[in-house]
């Protein structure tokens, strides 16, 4: 018998689905405008077939998407953290992996920063461009240590719940874990209810995987009519020097660091981690990503869930790699267009700062823009230099959120082979995981209510 057709895997389906939106993005804008163009006439009304298509019909799907996976956020977090610490053998464990996870990420996020400066001192991309007379942009100051450290503690967790403050949550999830663990019988009957959710959260979350293809499809393809060629052309050499740190990063700093730290092979970390890196990349966002995430670092790479449930949803929160080689290039990228020296202390000022700020900014679109406004406040360069950068940092944000979020199982590997939690076998399976990734919504099993009577 003649063997039927393989068929495409859940990567396979959303790369097409990633490369066929930024083609109708490219496309459309090329095609048509937003000023009616190709119009017809609904109950009367004129309306453009690009309105319909890009503001109406890819939007729609597009934020119904989003929407979806920030749905699960806040109860995938707290949930799998729950059992997570439930399920601690030695309470001390918890805070070995809470000062591993914060050392590394700052660690890494120092060492981005501190190479984008320096491949910025090096190339020199503001040199040239004339000083700007009409920049305008709003600067938030930038928070205290002290404001950080009190905002991880919820006043009101149900207020952190639902305004998404990962850190609270992330703090209520311990406290609750932990006191869950310590009074006996009744803690083991909570802890296995929330055994039975987090299953069928994470069954949510393969449910979303497998509407993902038409998810990025919709929002590439929208996001790629609003990409300006001329300003990315204007600033090339920013964008360019922005882009080629972020991979260096991505490809040489993470496997020198899990090769010399776990001894792995740091081929299989990048090879496990394209589906995290496409929805990443669709989504700009490492909070809506999370979910996502979290199942690759537990599903595919073997890291244990006690581990994971903690490590990777800080790393969401306070980890931004990405965003720090943004603002080092950025920040130098700024001073020179406005012939500004740096000082030594200037530069140590803006890795500290920059450092900093990452560990109290959410995961979301656009932060890295709010947080290079609080750099450059500290060092006293023009804040209005933010809106240099503005119409190509869409673009650079999605690409420094697929760093971010490799960073962040990177260190749930790190810090699971350091605590015995990593299953080699499984990091080293390449087709781990692919057996939860398939969902048949036709699969359900009928009851016996169901049957027909005999």
């Amino acid at each position: 018998m003649p063997q039927s057709p393989k068929k495409l895997g859940l990567t396979a389906k959303i790369f097409i689905g990633m490369v066929a939106g930024i083609i109708t993005g490219v496309l459309l804008k090329w095609s048509f405008d937003d000023s009616g163009d190709l119009a017809f006439s609904v109950f009367g009304t004129t309306v453009s077939t690009y309105d319909v298509l890009v503001n109406g019909i890819f939007n729609v799907i597009g934020q119904i998407f989003i929407n979806s996976l920030k749905m699960l956020i806040v109860p995938l977090v707290f949930v799998s953290l729950v059992c997570g610490v439930a399920n601690l053998s030695e309470p001390s464990k918890l805070g070995r992996l809470g000062g591993k996870s914060v050392l590394l990420y700052i660690s890494t996020t120092a060492i981005a920063i501190t190479i984008a400066m320096i491949a910025a001192l090096i190339v020199k991309p503001g040199s040239g461009i004339p000083i700007p007379t009409d920049a305008v942009f709003a600067a938030k100051e930038a928070p205290t240590l002290a404001a950080v450290i009190i905002d991880i503690f919820p006043s009101n967790p149900f207020l952190a719940f639902t305004e998404g403050k990962m850190l609270q949550v992330i703090a209520f999830a311990v406290l609750f874990g932990l006191a869950m663990a310590m009074v006996g019988d009744a803690g083991k009957r909570v802890a296995a209810l929330f055994e039975d959710l987090n299953a069928v959260i994470m069954k949510l979350v393969t449910i979303l995987m497998n509407l993902a293809p038409y998810g990025v499809f919709a929002l590439l393809a929208k996001l790629f009519t609003t990409i300006d060629e001329g300003r990315i052309a204007s600033l090339a050499i920013y964008f360019v020097l922005v882009f080629a740190v972020l991979i260096f990063h991505f490809l040489v700093n993470y496997s020198i660091i899990l090769k010399l730290l776990t001894g792995l092979n740091p081929k299989f970390l990048f090879l496990k981690m394209r589906e995290a890196i496409i929805f990443a990349f669709s989504t700009a966002s490492s909070s809506a990503t999370l979910p996502v995430t979290l199942e690759t670092a537990t599903k595919k790479l073997g890291v244990g869930k006690s581990v994971a449930s903690f490590v990777v949803p800080l790393g969401s929160t306070i980890n931004m790699d990405g965003t720090a080689i943004m603002q080092g290039v950025a920040t130098v990228f700024i001073a020179q267009v406005y012939g500004i020296d740096l000082s030594t202390s200037d530069m140590l000022m803006v890795v500290l700062t920059a450092t900093l700020a990452s560990i109290g900014t959410a995961g979301v679109p656009g932060v890295g823009t709010l947080m290079l406004s609080m750099v450059l406040v500290q060092v006293g360069l023009p804040v209005e230099g933010v809106a240099l950068i503005l119409g190509v940092d869409r673009l650079l944000d999605m690409t420094r959120t697929a760093v971010n979020i490799t960073g962040d199982c990177m260190v749930s590997c790190v810090v699971a082979k350091s605590e015995n939690e990593l299953d080699e076998s499984v990091y080293y399976d390449l087709n781990a995981g692919d057996a939860y990734e398939n969902v048949d919504l036709k699969d359900f099993k009928s009851t016996d209510s169901d049957k027909p009577s005999q």
